[in-house]
């Protein structure tokens, strides 16, 4: 079937639901009720409605036995209201959607006060090395001077190339045969 058809049809069944717990049920049992949601099988034979309840565990069950009861009341008048060839049966399941936002948010406290124990101890402290760690194009670790003719910087005296002239250059010597080319 069409699934903004079932999308429709589950809104319309939240609204009588609710119409129908807010005025037509009066079983004691029902305490503060707040439908979520309905959701309709793509064939609209079964919908679930959601639901949520304020207050204690003694009072959720209490008012899942209610809704228990009321179910055939509830699907009669689903049926009577959306006019559609088949009513569809109704089954009721608490919501959990609140509890997880709870959860949620008592990891998202906890993370912040992780995060303010660190800010905390970080606020004093000083790199262990140098501040900034990485060498300059043209620096060595002598103050950057080199002798004359020492390209390497070995100190040996030698005129081979040296690593900085190597990497993304190509040799000038065409003497030896064999250059060297990064690209």
């Amino acid at each position: 079937m069409d699934p903004a058809r079932a999308r429709k049809l589950g809104e319309r069944i939240a609204q009588i639901v609710a119409e129908m717990l807010e005025r037509r049920v009066k079983d004691p049992r029902l305490g503060f009720v707040t439908v979520t949601e309905a959701r309709v099988t793509g064939d609209l034979r079964e919908a679930t409605v959601f639901y949520t309840v304020y207050g204690s565990a003694d009072e959720r069950a209490g008012t899942a036995a209610a809704l228990a009861s009321a179910t055939g009341l509830i699907r009669s008048e689903v049926g009577r209201q959306t006019g559609i060839k088949h009513t569809p049966s109704i089954s009721f399941v608490p919501d959990t959607v609140p509890d997880n936002a709870q959860n949620i948010e008592d990891l998202v406290a906890r993370a912040r006060a992780a995060d303010a124990a660190l800010a905390a101890a970080r606020a004093g402290a000083e790199p262990a090395g140098d501040p900034d760690p990485y060498r300059l194009p043209g620096e060595s670790g002598d103050g950057g001077r080199q002798p004359a003719g020492d390209s390497t910087g070995d100190g040996a005296g030698n005129d081979r190339p040296g690593p900085a002239e190597l990497i993304g250059e190509t040799s000038a010597r065409t003497d030896q045969g064999a250059g060297y080319s990064r690209s």
